[in-house]
């Protein structure tokens, strides 16, 4: 579950992560563009560590500098935010997620030591900067990389099975849950239509889950 401003009822990330995560999300990655890192660092702290109790991969956005601080599991980068660099700050223990748009940009995030690849597989108003790259694009792009890839991007409980059916490791969702007046139930009603799968991105241990495992996030 990716937070997002503006996005929720209330407008409040945290219980909507929480709610996220009650429902059975595996994953929670903090979206806040909009806030500085001063603001944005004690959320992290938080929700990492109420991701590490539930047992969930906590992401930060963009801000590695904030995830390694909050004692985050990782970031997700997009194409302009260095993800060499960031491969470098975070070391090897920690995750790296990168978005990608096109063959090209897949295999060059797996050159710089990516984890896994975020795709945009529809289109959404939470992802406007995205092209959508649908499942034919979905399914090209997971044949050609070894790596989990992750899709985003207008997902629901209706239709999230087609995208792993299509080739992705695991989904990503925003306004199906964030908007959601229940999002608790939201969170479960993806989780039953994926059904109870385990983690697709690798946690920062020694006991990481096979890059072929599929879930929901």
């Amino acid at each position: 579950m990716v937070t997002s401003p503006g996005r929720t009822p209330t407008g409040d990330r945290l219980s909507v992560a929480l709610a996220a995560l009650e429902g059975g999300a595996d994953c929670v990655q903090l979206r806040a563009p909009e806030l500085a890192d001063s603001d944005l660092l004690p959320l992290a702290a938080t929700l990492a560590e109420r991701c590490r109790s539930a047992g969930a991969l906590f992401l930060v956005n963009d801000r590695v500098e904030v995830a390694l601080e909050a004692e985050a599991d990782g970031v997700h980068l997009g194409q302009r935010d260095e993800p060499d660099r960031a491969r470098r700050r975070l070391g090897s223990s920690k995750t790296l997620g990168v978005s990608v748009g096109n063959v090209t940009e897949a295999r060059a995030a797996a050159a710089l030591g990516a984890d896994y690849l975020g795709v945009t597989v529809w289109a959404s108003p939470t992802k406007r900067d995205s092209v959508p790259i649908g499942l034919s694009g979905l399914t090209e792009l997971a044949r050609v990389t070894q790596l989990p890839v992750v899709g985003i991007g207008g997902i629901t409980a209706e239709n999230a099975a087609q995208v792993v059916e299509a080739g992705a490791s695991a989904v990503a969702v925003i306004s199906a849950v964030a908007s959601a007046v229940d999002p608790v139930e939201a969170t479960r009603a993806l989780v039953a239509a994926l059904g109870p799968l385990p983690c697709a991105t690798p946690l920062p241990d020694t006991s990481q889950e096979s890059p072929g495992d599929r879930s929901s996030t």
